[in-house]
This record gives structure tokens, C-alpha cells and sequence, in this order.
């Protein structure tokens, strides 16, 4: 069985916008209130069920 060579770049987008994410929702969370708190909120809560999301997806 041959296995396809990915590039850096396809291999670390996820990670890399799941990182993104996590530093804006901490900032947003520690910066501001109103909308702030809901942005940060949702992107943070956007971590977990991305990850919940890959681990159910059958392979």
C-alpha cells in the first residue's frame, strides 16, 4: 500500500487555525466584555468540538 506525500502546509493547517483560535478567544476573553465574551466563548469552544468532531468521523 503507497502512501501519499502531504505537504508541511496541508499537515499543520488544522493545527495552526486551532492555535489561531485559542490565542484570539483568550485575548478576546481577557480584553473585553460584551461580544468579546461571546467571541471568545465561541472560539474557544470551537476547539474542543473540532477535535470531538475528528475523533467520531469514521476513517
Amino acid at each position: 500500500m503507497q502512501r501519499r506525500k502531504r505537504s508541511v502546509a496541508r499537515v499543520f493547517a488544522w493545527p495552526l487555525a486551532l492555535f489561531a483560535a485559542t490565542i484570539a478567544g483568550l485575548v478576546l476573553g481577557l480584553t473585553g466584555e460584551g461580544w468579546r465574551d461571546a467571541a471568545a466563548w465561541l472560539l474557544l469552544g470551537s476547539v474542543p468540538a473540532v477535535m470531538i468532531f475528528a475523533l467520531m468521523r469514521p476513517r
